[in-house]
């Protein structure tokens, strides 16, 4: 019995780990490709140090990131994949939950059930 629970616990590290690395490997590469459009398009920007400009209000909203990622537009490649950078670690904590519940660890269901939700309240709540 502890034979398999130790290949299921295996099992489920590297799942992790490989949802882990194609997380970052995917959100890097959107990253290098949106900065990469970005100085082809703009290729030497004015930049006006006495006022600040924050970002425009399409990159506010997940919407408008995934407007102008679709539109080929650099900012918006590289603001999808710091979106994407932000959700690997939140699809880890996903990953966990069904992890523990396939292995009936019901403490720690609730406790990363009860880290999920602060996740979500700090990403999303105002």
């Amino acid at each position: 019995m502890s034979v398999d629970l130790a290949r299921t616990d295996k099992r489920i590290d590297e799942i992790m780990g490989l949802l882990l690395r194609t997380g970052v490997i995917i959100a890097a590469s959107i990253v290098f490709l949106g900065g990469i459009v970005y100085l082809v398009r703009h290729p030497m920007p004015t930049v006006n140090y006495r006022s600040f400009q924050g970002e425009p209000q399409q990159y506010k909203t997940v919407s408008g990131i995934l407007q102008d990622a679709v539109a080929f537009h650099g900012r918006g490649l590289i603001q999808l994949g710091l979106l994407l950078l932000i959700a690997t670690p939140v699809a880890r904590v996903l990953f966990s939950v069904f992890a523990f519940l396939y292995e009936r660890d019901w403490k720690y269901v609730t406790f990363t059930l009860i880290v999920l939700g602060l996740l979500m309240f700090s990403l999303l709540g105002r």
